[in-house]
């Protein structure tokens, strides 16, 4: 198999956190430069109409694209470890996490990125500056509910890492392009930040 990812980008991060964390060492991962459009080249196009990163290329030539999907197709080909749960409820209870996440924190911070970084330009050509402001009020706000909640817990959900982990360390890591990160201000979130960092996921590059 052959993953289509793209430096910085959260959702190509979270699928290639998720094969770190499983320990898959037969995917290739190849890098497309996105301000280049290497992602709009007819020949990717064939692969990924909408001309989407990530996407997975199946031995068999098939094709999927969407990070969730992609890793509910790699959590059923490698099971072990879990990261979607292990029975029903742990199921649905890392869905509506991960979804939480996704709307929260994780489209707020690419809206703000979007919109009010001069070097994302050539990727939101109609940048408005007020778009910027709004999204990031939005991402503080969830940050801080996020560190509340994790006020007594380790883990995102549940108490194992799980995709819910990887999608929120791929949207915080994004704004690092403004200088944001966890600190003193967020403390449970900082701490969890730093448990992260020592895991598989978190030494896999942005």
């Amino acid at each position: 198999m052959r993953l289509y990812s793209a430096p910085y980008a959260p959702n190509p991060r979270r699928v290639t956190m998720f094969i770190a964390e499983k320990g898959i060492t037969d995917i290739e991962i190849v890098s497309l430069d996105l301000q280049a459009g290497e992602h709009r080249t007819p020949e990717f196009k064939a692969k990924s109409p909408l001309s989407q990163i990530p996407t997975l290329e199946l031995d068999d030539g098939r094709s999927l694209t969407e990070s969730r999907a992609i890793c509910t197709y790699l959590e059923a080909v490698y099971p072990d470890p879990p990261l979607m749960g292990r029975d029903a409820f742990e199921r649905a209870e890392v869905e509506m996490w991960d979804r939480r996440v996704e709307l929260m924190i994780t489209m707020p911070i690419m809206m703000w990125m979007r919109h009010g970084m001069p070097v994302m330009a050539r990727l939101e050509k109609n940048q408005n500056a007020g778009v910027a402001e709004s999204n990031q009020a939005t991402a503080m706000r969830m940050v801080r509910w996020f560190d509340a909640q994790l006020a007594d817990r380790e883990f995102i959900a549940g108490d194992r890492l799980t995709i819910a982990d990887l999608t929120t360390l791929a949207g915080l890591d994004f704004a690092k392009m403004a200088r944001w990160r966890p600190d003193e201000s967020t403390p449970h979130l900082k701490r969890w930040r730093d448990m992260m960092a020592e895991r598989p996921a978190g030494k896999v590059a942005p």
